[in-house]
């Protein structure tokens, strides 16, 4: 009888919020396969969660749904209580939730912004203040916070977008500046132009265009990004923290 093969995260709690599809749905199938039992956290399309678990239990990851909005700080404490309370432990956090927001700035109603920043950059702070204490208890942590391309290069029409991305990334180095001695490593990556719905639904000449700027000549597929981030909270990364790692073919420079 063979031995089990030992993998990277076995025996690691993980949770991926906004993990039912596109990126979030290939990094909780990169970190469960790894041996990370993954929380897919998910707030409006169980349907879609449900096949990102099934894909997690076909290639023998184990995994379970965790429904709650990422901008609401209590449900998000229950929700991490909850994971503690069932496995002992929460040992990754990935802060892949967000929401986009395309518009001319002079035509954004503060409406708009408050609800790209709730989500997007006061989501990644619930998440981060949730499960800090128990991170720090464990002396180890590794917390991935996903912010863009368009964080620092900027880009016309996508104002809130941009700066609720830029704020994770002062978010990423002050945390890890912060916790670094409880063995907590914190660190973001910002993707460019990945294939997702969002990106699929662009129109022939828009979509030409973004791809005529990437050096590599291609878009980047949500397996790309997912195995960044599998290696940030693996053991191979155990003294990178406070860093952006770009994922873009080039795109920004």
């Amino acid at each position: 009888m063979k031995t089990p093969v030992a993998r990277p995260l076995d025996g690691k709690t993980a949770l991926v919020t906004g993990g039912s599809r596109g990126i979030g749905r290939a990094i909780a199938v990169e970190l469960a396969s790894a041996g990370a039992f993954t929380y897919i956290n998910y707030v409006r399309s169980e349907e879609a969660a449900r096949e990102t678990l099934k894909i997690v239990e076909d290639q023998g990851g184990k995994g379970s749904l965790l429904r709650f909005d990422v901008s609401d700080f209590d449900a998000v404490n229950d929700a991490i209580q909850g994971i503690t309370k069932e496995t002992g432990r929460i040992d990754i956090l990935i802060n892949n939730a967000g929401v986009t927001l395309s518009g001319l700035f002079v035509r954004t109603k503060p409406e708009a912004w408050n609800s790209v920043m709730d989500v997007n950059l006061t989501g990644a702070f619930n998440c981060c203040r949730a499960v800090a204490r128990y991170m720090i208890k464990q002396r180890w942590g590794r917390i991935v916070n996903m912010t863009s391309v368009v964080a620092l290069s900027g880009n016309a029409g996508q104002v809130c977008y941009s700066a609720s991305k830029a704020g994770i990334i002062g978010l990423t180095k002050s945390l890890a500046r912060e916790l670094g001695s409880r063995n907590i490593c914190i660190n973001a990556v910002a993707p460019g132009f990945i294939e997702t719905d969002m990106t699929g639904s662009m129109e022939g000449k828009s979509r030409g265009e973004a791809l005529d700027q990437i050096p590599l000549g291609r878009a980047g597929m949500p397996d790309d990004v997912a195995g960044v981030v599998g290696f940030l909270v693996s053991g191979k990364a155990d003294y990178i923290t406070g860093q952006v790692m770009h994922i873009n073919g080039g795109l920004y420079m």
